[in-house]
């Protein structure tokens, strides 16, 4: 049970629909902002800036981070689908195959030594065929035709923001060691982006969702994932550092956009969009002994994380992607539902990762 007060203990199913719907809100209110500087998001919303989805006009799009978490769903999906009829299956070849898919429904052609994956019941839907400025190394890490690997990496200098952005699924699937979550997300994560610090960054995101899924509190998941992003064997130095700092950052309370920024960096790097995520989701945490109003925690943690100069989307993703980890899908302001492009598609991935991990329809 999770030992933070006042918080009503989620069903898995409950909690992954949160987390995965609660990526896509997060993500859709920082994608509407995302290229702004602070001064011109207060410009267009005022002081407080960008607060709710309710502030937005026309449609609320959710961008690559959400299409490329739900491929990274499908690729578990697919997994565990060959596990369950009795017959082993590479974990990251199915997640490099839904990958595949992914890079074709943004225009792009994999190299001719590339595989051609089969069609699945993702690859139908039209909102996850819009080019919504998918991250360059994605595109060219999966471009290659290569599978890349940690000992033998495509992009060895990448280390932006598409691995953490698309690893909350991994944190999600029940049963399993924290170390196979860690390494499964590590792995995926190596097929686009070769940089240590993008694996390392998408594999503690997960291991902290992974906790929470299990039951800790959030400021005990926080620590224990800070301690084991510093005992990581050949730890790339950035990402304790930025943890250590969101940690401190958030004891102090909420600090403006601009020292934000200065402390944690931009979130334009994995480590820092997982920092900025981490520090927002922890200085909105009321104290402890105060109640706990889900909806308003996420409300508020996901305008902090997305009000800054920097890549907004995915921080307001990483963060909507924790909290409904925590606290189910009861922490999800109804009025952004309504305001969500597609939600039915976010669903319905959530329930086939329910339904192959549970075994309810």
């Amino acid at each position: 049970m999770s030992s933070d007060p006042g918080i009503p203990v989620p069903t898995l199913k409950s909690r992954i629909h949160g987390s995965l719907l609660g990526g896509a809100l997060g993500d859709a209110l920082g994608y509407a902002v995302e290229f702004d500087s602070i001064a011109e998001i207060r410009q267009r919303f005022g002081a407080q800036g960008l607060t709710g989805l309710e502030d937005l006009s026309g449609p609320c799009h959710f961008s690559d981070d959400t299409q490329l978490t739900l491929y990274t769903v499908d690729g578990l999906v697919e997994a565990l689908e060959w596990a369950n009829s009795g017959v082993g299956a590479d974990v990251n070849a199915c997640l490099w195959l839904a990958y595949l898919r992914w890079l074709a429904t943004q225009g792009e052609e994999g190299a001719p030594s590339a595989p051609a994956p089969q069609p699945r019941w993702i690859d139908g839907n039209e909102v996850l065929r819009q080019r919504r400025h998918p991250e360059k190394d994605c595109i060219t890490g999966l471009a290659t035709g290569e599978m890349g690997t940690a000992a033998r990496p495509v992009n060895a200098g990448a280390k932006g923001a598409g691995t953490v952005m698309r690893s909350a699924p991994f944190g999600l699937v029940p049963h399993i060691a924290p170390d196979a979550a860690y390494k499964l997300s590590a792995d995926a994560a190596a097929l686009t982006h070769g940089h240590p610090a993008a694996r390392q960054s998408a594999g503690i995101f997960s291991l902290l969702v992974h906790r929470l899924v299990s039951g800790e509190g959030l400021r005990e998941a926080a620590a224990a994932v800070t301690k084991q992003a510093a005992a990581l064997p050949d730890v790339a130095p950035e990402l304790p550092a930025r943890l250590e700092a969101a940690v401190r950052l958030a004891d102090r309370g909420v600090a403006s956009p601009e020292e934000l920024v200065r402390v944690l960096g931009e979130g334009w790097m994995a480590e820092e969009a997982l920092a900025v995520a981490l520090y927002a989701v922890l200085a909105t945490l009321p104290a402890d002994g105060a109640a706990v109003q889900p909806a308003r925690h996420f409300r508020e943690a996901v305008a902090l994380a997305v009000n800054h100069g920097g890549g907004s989307d995915t921080a307001g993703s990483l963060a909507g992607n924790i909290l409904g980890a925590l606290y189910g899908e009861d922490c999800l302001p109804a009025q952004w539902l309504g305001a969500l492009e597609a939600p039915e598609v976010v669903q319905g991935m959530a329930d086939q990762l329910v339904r192959v991990t549970t075994g309810e329809g």
